[in-house]
C-alpha cells in the first residue's frame, strides 16, 4: 500500500488546479498547455472524505495558493496549502486532451508523475496501485461548472467499471492568478 501522502497528492492536485471555462476554450487550442494556466491563483477547498479502505471519514477546508508560470510547452505551479509549500508541479501536454504532470516534492525525494485526460468540462486524473498481485484503480474527476468553481470526486475501483467514492468536494477561486503575458510587478 502506498504512503498516505502518495494517495493524497493526486487528489489535492486534481481537486485544486484545473479550471476550464465552459465554451471559452477552443476545441483544439494551438498551445495545449495554455488551458492549464487556470491553475494560477488562490482557491478555497472544501472536502468531505468518506470512510473506505483507502480513506478515512472527515471534513477539511483549506486555502490553496498556486504560484504558476509558463515557459514554452511547460506550465509549472508551486502549491502552497494553508501557508505550507507542498509540491512543485510541472505539466506538459501531448495534445489538447492528454497531459502529464510531474510532482516534485520540496524535500528532494523522488518526483512522481501522472496522467490527465481532458474531455470538455470533465478532467480526469487516473492512477493505480498493485498490492500482492491485486490492482486497484483510482481517479479524481473534476467537473468545471464555471470559470471559478469545480465539483470533484475521488473514487476507486477493482474493475474500472464500478467506482466507489472516497471523497467529494467543491472548490472556488478566491483570487485570479497573473497570466504569463502580464508584465511582472516592479519592486
Amino acid at each position: 500500500m502506498p504512503h498516505p501522502c502518495q494517495r493524497l497528492l493526486p487528489a489535492c492536485i486534481a481537486a485544486t488546479l484545473f479550471l476550464c471555462p465552459i465554451g471559452a476554450r477552443p476545441q483544439s487550442p494551438p498551445d495545449p498547455v495554455q488551458a492549464l494556466w487556470a491553475y494560477s491563483g488562490v482557491w478555497h477547498m472544501d472536502i468531505q472524505h468518506l470512510d473506505t479502505p483507502y480513506s478515512k471519514a472527515g471534513h477539511e477546508t483549506s486555502i490553496l495558493r498556486n504560484e504558476c508560470w509558463k515557459s514554452g510547452q511547460y506550465v509549472a505551479c508551486r502549491q502552497i496549502v494553508n501557508g505550507d509549500s507542498k509540491v512543485l508541479i510541472v505539466f506538459t501536454c501531448k495534445d489538447a486532451h492528454n497531459c502529464t504532470s510531474y510532482q516534485i516534492p520540496p524535500d528532494g525525494s523522488d518526483a512522481g508523475s501522472g496522467e490527465l485526460a481532458i474531455d470538455g468540462n470533465s478532467w480526469t486524473f487516473p492512477w493505480s496501485i498493485t498490492d500482492h498481485g491485486k490492482t486497484t484503480w483510482f481517479h479524481v474527476v473534476n467537473v468545471w461548472s464555471s470559470r471559478d468553481t469545480i465539483e470533484y470526486r475521488q473514487e476507486y475501483s477493482a474493475d474500472r467499471q464500478h467506482w466507489t467514492p472516497m471523497a467529494t468536494g467543491h472548490e472556488s477561486r478566491v483570487q485570479i492568478g497573473r497570466m504569463p503575458t502580464d508584465p511582472l510587478p516592479r519592486r
